[in-house]
């Protein structure tokens, strides 16, 4: 046991700067900062706190993390949060998703080991099946895949999203305009109350919707929900250019068909990927943000 394991352990809920929300076992929260200098914790860590008054605490440990789930670019590494169960990634059929950032979900899912589902929502719109079509390649690679009509169906949605969410820690990820909010609003009628209650505490209420925010979905806190901002890029500097391959599963089954062992599916001959490519087991589009993203993580790094 180290130093700290006589201290209370508590859940992080919501942070913003060096102010943390932390759960304790009761389920009572309290504005906690971390001890030093250092401010190093996320939404899903376990931490070891003391309290430092009737209603503020200290964190003096952060306790092992399962896995972090987490973007990279040149400059500065964004935390969504840790010890995740799955990952929802919720698209639209309208606005019309980025398939590259999608991608980039996925990889970096795949890295921390993340178990992920792919939620369509407004496939009532006449869109749908143009949606549908995009999304057919990750439905061949075995991904799962959920259809959602959140404000034009909630309880047909709601009856899908229920038993997916039981007894699990759930974050969904997205960007702006996809739902998140009716989502969010559908499976936790208290989520406003919630909200303001951390905001207060926090005294950053204008902040609400820049922070990633812990739910739970039940009572019981068995189940929970982690909602995010939304993000316009989606670095992943975190990864090796020798790795990209073997996080994307559509190319990593046929990576090992290449003739050379450090085959980077671009130019070589005898190249089991492109091979894929052109028989069409690999879709031109996957293959595309491949090579962009690899281009990105070949480049000098300062």
């Amino acid at each position: 046991m180290s130093r700290f394991g006589d201290l209370d352990l508590g859940l992080v809920v919501r942070g913003h700067g060096r102010h943390y929300i932390v759960e304790d076992s009761d389920g009572r929260r309290r504005v906690c900062h971390p001890r030093g200098k250092k401010s190093d914790c996320v939404v899903g860590d376990e931490v070891r706190w003391a309290p430092a008054s009737s209603d503020e605490g200290v964190i003096e440990a952060v306790e092992p993390r399962r896995n972090l789930l987490f973007r990279q670019d040149e400059w500065k590494t964004k935390s969504f949060a840790a010890n995740l169960d799955q990952l929802l990634i919720l698209v639209a059929v309208e606005p019309v998703f980025s398939e590259s950032q999608l991608c980039r979900a996925l990889i970096a899912a795949e890295a921390a080991g993340i178990e992920t589902t792919i939620a369509l929502n407004k496939t009532d719109l006449p869109g749908a099946a143009a949606a549908r079509d995009r999304l057919a390649p990750y439905r061949a690679m075995g991904l799962k895949m959920m259809e959602l009509a959140l404000k034009a169906d909630p309880e047909g949605s709601r009856a899908l999203l229920t038993p997916w969410l039981s007894g699990k820690r759930s974050f969904v990820l997205g960007p702006s305009g996809t739902g998140k909010s009716t989502l969010i609003n559908l499976l936790i009628p208290d989520a406003k109350a919630q909200v303001g209650d951390i905001s207060v505490a926090l005294n950053s209420g204008r902040h609400t919707t820049t922070t990633t925010q812990w739910y739970w979905v039940d009572a019981e806190r068995q189940s929970a929900l982690i909602d995010s901002p939304g993000f316009q890029e989606f670095g992943l500097k975190q990864i090796e250019p020798a790795q990209l391959p073997l996080l994307m599963p559509d190319l990593r089954a046929h990576a090992d068909h290449c003739r050379f062992y450090n085959c980077t599916h671009q130019h070589e001959p005898g190249c089991g990927v492109r091979d894929a490519v052109e028989s069409g087991a690999i879709s031109a589009g996957r293959y595309r943000i491949y090579g962009e993203i690899l281009a990105e993580l070949s480049s000098k790094r300062w």
